[in-house]
Formats: C-alpha cells, structure tokens, sequence
C-alpha cells in the first residue's frame, strides 16, 4: 500500500476501529472518544508500521523458540515503553518503578476475590502489580512449576498462564483505578488489555473532591499519590477531615477511608509525611496510628524516583480498624515496624543502572514476615526494629526512624603528629641521623622538622 493511502486508511477505517473495539458500551471507548490521531506524514507512518512489524516478529520469535505466553511478551513491550517516559507528568505524577511495585504487592498480599483499588492510578502499574502478584500466587498453589525470579528477586510466573475462566472473571471485577488525566487513563487502559484484563475499570475523576464518595470498599489499596499536588478548597470532600488542600495528605486520609474494616493499603509518602509539624500532619498521622494499625514505615533512599524527582520517600502499610464515625476504645496501632532501605537493587543516579545485587528488596519482604516485637528492640540496627505506640505519641507522632534509632558512635585512634611527621620525612629522605636532618636548610624536609617543633616534638 502506497504511503498516503495507508494514512488515509489508518486515519479512516483503522484508528476509528481502535477506537470502538470494546463496544460502545465499554470503559474503553468511552475514553477514547476523545483521543486524536496525531502522525502528520505518510512517510513518519511508514516508520511507525515497519518498526512495529519488526517489533511484532521479535514478539512472535519468543513466543515460539522461548515458551513465552504471546500476551505475556506484548504486555511486557509496553511496560518497557512506558519505563521510557523520561519526564514527570502534571500534578507530580511520575512512574513508580515495577520493582518498588512488586515489593509492595509482597507487603500487602492482595488474594483473588479482594477488591483493589488505586485513587491515583496513572499508568495502572499498581493494579497491574496485583494482578501479577495474584497470578503467581494461584500458580503456586495449583503446583505450577511455571515461576520464576526475575532480576529483582521476585518470583513471578507468566501472567496469562494458569487462569481458570472463573478465575479470570472474578480479576476483571477487581481491580479499579482513577486519575485524574484522562491520558493516564488511556495508558492504564491500554496497559491492563495489554496483559489479558479485557475491560479494565479505570476512569477519570478526582478522587478527592466532592463528586467522589466510595468509603469502606476496597480489600487492598496500592497506590502512589501526588506528591506535590494542591486542590481548590472549596472542592475538598466533606467527608475528609483534614484541614489542608495538600494532596499527599488528603489521598491518605481518602484512601483509608476507601477501605473495608480489617483492608489494607501499602502507600508510597514523601517523607516529610513522616515528621512534618504542622497541624495537619500531626492529625493524618493520628489517624494512621489510632484508627489504623500502622505495621511498618519503610523508608526509601532519595534516588528511588530518579530520573522524575529526587525526593525522598517511604512505604506505609497499614491495616483499617475504625471508621471515621466509630468510637476510639482504644488505639488501633501497638507497635511500628521501622526500616531504612539502603538499595533497592539499582544505582541511586539518574540511570539508575542494575546493580550486582537485589539491594534490600528480600531482605525487607523477609524482615516483614517474620517480623516480631519481642524480638526487634536494638535500634542500633536500621533494619528492622519496632517502637511502640505509646513512645510515638511522646515524640508528637512522629514517624521518622531517626527519631527512635540509636547513633552507634566507633571511637578511633589516630597516630600521634609526630609518627605522622617521621613517616613523612622518612618517605623523603630514607634513614638520616637527627644531627644530618638539623643541617638541613630549606626545602619540604625543612618545613616538616619546622612543623615538628611546632607541635612540640
């Protein structure tokens, strides 16, 4: 086909096709509905097509020669372009990275048939983390011998592998994600369909305002909020009792209330979150701590997020006890699991290139699982130690690990300035008489025995 004519085509039978394939009752088109075909040139669509071709036949080449479900290798084509997205979205959305993604999964274990939501879902990268993570689980307890562990340590098997058509309609009902970017949406969309979810539930709203009112619903919420984000005071929900139009505290407050009693949520904060003093700080972590069990704050190095921001961040995992309405017996949260992650498995710059190891990753899904107060009372060891609910409130609620681990300071010895001093004229001279040395006049040999008598020597 003649390069104009394929663009007529695409722009004609093609791109509109794409764009009702679900149905015109479908999620999917509905949000389509706006999208715009933007390749000006016929001969940029050539391009395009030929290296799609390619890439397709790569694809089918696995799939054949490795074993590889086609699906799987798709979904995995467009998780990697979408890792290329090389700059912050608006609102501070950024990309979480997967492996960050896949440790949570592994914190907060969502099960088939729990509902699983993401308020804040931009590319859909947490529900998709889920599903992977519930994939894999029903593998392993069908005896799939299908799993493997990736370059991260997880243990993960293909995700269209195994699934039951039950099974597969029952995740179709599970996952529901929002944004408040109806291009993230689009994304997320595409990437769910990409990797076996036929109609994902995702749609755009913000979820803080007042025309959103979904409280006690979800099993599991994974999600990584704006961090930096403002909202119009006047269009706050009047359920949310926080008295601030910052976002990252809003989203908490919002996503604990978005759970059922006894839910779980594991949620990416910056970490002035942790410690910040006003008002509002001090109260969402009030409800962390009374109203949730709190069971771990794990934070993260500064350069997890790189190269999109380079704040510094951390995971909380909480379990919903209260509702907002409920009368306080007694303080939902016990004790707080700390840990300070030093690596998670790539180099803290802008490439955030692999490294040797898979940094703290296991050690953390480990440390979590075996977790035990009794046992966890040195807080010389960042890696894990409890502090109970009681020393927290002392300290205003702060949830920082630096308030509470103890500094282990090594005393060192150094070498007297006159060993130092005799070395360095040694080094110089070799072995020479102390009465040779004193006729020495000028020059570097001359200065140190200066500085010799200086110190007393």
């Amino acid at each position: 086909m003649a390069a104009e004519a394929m663009l007529i085509h695409v722009q004609s039978k093609v791109f509109p096709y794409l764009k009702d394939m679900n149905g015109a009752e479908s999620g999917f088109t509905h949000h389509m509905k706006n999208a715009v075909f933007i390749i000006p040139k016929p001969s940029l669509l050539v391009e395009a097509v030929k290296t799609i071709d390619e890439i397709f036949h790569i694809m089918e080449t696995d799939s054949s020669e490795k074993g590889q479900a086609f699906q799987d290798i798709q979904g995995d084509v467009y998780e990697y372009l979408l890792s290329e997205i090389a700059s912050a979205g608006k609102n501070g959305q950024f990309r979480t990275p997967r492996h960050i993604i896949k440790l949570i999964a592994e914190l907060v274990k969502p099960q088939l048939g729990h509902r699983i939501g993401d308020s804040a879902c931009g590319t859909a990268g947490f529900l998709l983390g889920a599903y992977q993570y519930i994939v894999t689980d029903l593998a392993r307890k069908s005896g799939n011998q299908d799993i493997k562990q990736d370059e991260d340590g997880f243990y993960r098997t293909s995700v269209s592998a195994g699934l039951t058509q039950n099974a597969k309609d029952i995740l179709n009902k599970s996952l529901q994600g929002y944004d408040i970017d109806s291009t993230m949406v689009r994304l997320g969309m595409m990437n769910l369909m990409m990797h076996g979810i036929d109609e994902p539930l995702l749609d755009y709203k913000d979820t803080l305002s007042k025309s959103f009112n979904e409280p006690n619903q979800y099993n599991i919420i994974m999600a990584n909020p704006p961090f930096t984000g403002s909202i119009d005071k006047g269009d706050i929900n009047e359920d949310l009792s926080l008295s601030t139009t910052k976002t990252e505290l809003l989203f908490v407050e919002s996503m604990v209330r978005m759970l059922k009693k006894g839910g779980t949520a594991g949620i990416i904060v910056p970490q002035g979150v942790l410690f910040g003093s006003g008002n509002a700080f001090v109260a969402a972590r009030k409800i962390l701590l009374d109203r949730c069990d709190l069971k771990a704050v794990v934070t993260m190095p500064s350069g997890v997020f790189k190269p999109y921001a380079g704040v510094s961040t951390a995971i909380i995992v909480l379990t919903k006890v209260y509702d907002k309405e409920d009368k306080i017996s007694e303080p939902a949260t016990e004790n707080v699991w700390f840990y300070e992650m030093e690596s998670d498995g790539y180099s803290l710059d802008d490439k955030r290139n692999k490294i040797d190891t898979h940094g703290d990753l296991q050690d953390i899904v480990e440390s979590f699982n075996n977790r035990d107060p009794q046992k966890e009372t040195d807080r010389k060891n960042p890696k894990g130690f409890f502090v109970p609910y009681q020393e927290i409130v002392d300290e205003k609620y702060d949830l920082s690990p630096n308030r509470y681990k103890e500094m282990v300071f090594e005393e060192i010895e150094y070498e007297k300035p006159s060993v130092i001093l005799d070395r360095l004229i040694a080094n110089e001279v070799g072995e020479m008489d102390e009465k040779d040395l004193t006729q020495i006049k000028s020059g570097i040999i001359r200065e140190l025995l200066e500085l010799r008598g200086m110190v007393g020597l």
